[in-house]
């Protein structure tokens, strides 16, 4: 009798997202960019639809300043993301980014660092991104798209790297493991400007309405 020889199939990757938005939004008069609104639906909430559909799970957002305002909206539970709190969102990006990744299972083989306030980061964007860290040089561990020469987000690197991230000190960030391994950082090379594109001040919303021809629009108790 033959015996068939069963198929093989490696274990799916455990990949984990975060986004920061912990934010003041001080050069919007102190309201969530987050909340901005691209046909009808908040910049948050289009990062959580788009790590979702690309298989992104758990997926955390840190929540610092306006955490009241942006729960009111109930993203987070429509797109089963987690809450984490950053008690000092004053002290930055790196302070919001290791909160965040204590807040991530242990185990995770990758995680994705999205920030709230890119408006045109899809689904598409993001499964690009998978597959180039798929694909990336021996030897590498983490990769920030590159436009131009110029570092965009999403960043992705490995389990590992967050371990080595958080066994660092306060100060130790992504930015920072970067620079201190810069043999080990991928700069994916792609012309889809859209890596680079967030939403900080008024130039920046025009530019979203001259590349995609809608405007940003604030909820109704936060347009001025």
């Amino acid at each position: 009798m033959t015996t068939l020889a069963q198929p093989t199939t490696e274990p799916a990757l455990r990949v984990g997202g975060l986004v920061l938005a912990a934010g003041a939004g001080s050069r919007m008069g102190n309201r969530p960019k987050c909340l901005l609104q691209l046909n009808g639906m908040s910049l948050l909430e289009r990062q959580l639809q788009a790590l979702s559909l690309a298989g992104v799970r758990p997926v955390g957002v840190v929540l610092g300043h306006h955490v009241e305002r942006i729960l009111q909206e109930g993203v987070l539970s429509r797109w089963a993301a987690q809450q984490v709190r950053n008690p000092r969102p004053d002290d930055g990006h790196v302070s919001s980014l290791r909160i965040g990744l204590k807040a991530m299972p242990a185990e995770l083989d990758m995680v994705v660092v999205a920030l709230a306030d890119q408006p045109l980061i899809d689904v598409q964007a993001v499964q690009a991104l998978l597959a180039a860290f798929a694909q990336r040089p021996a030897g590498t561990q983490m990769l920030q798209p590159s436009v131009q020469g110029l570092p965009g987000n999403p960043v992705v690197f490995s389990g590992a790297v967050m371990a080595q991230i958080l066994a660092g000190d306060e100060h130790m960030g992504a930015r920072q493991w970067q620079q201190a391994h810069p043999e080990a950082v991928y700069h994916w090379e792609t012309p889809h400007g859209h890596y680079r594109l967030d939403v900080d001040n008024e130039t920046d919303c025009q530019a979203v309405a001259q590349l995609t021809g809608q405007s940003l629009h604030w909820p109704h108790d936060l347009d001025p």
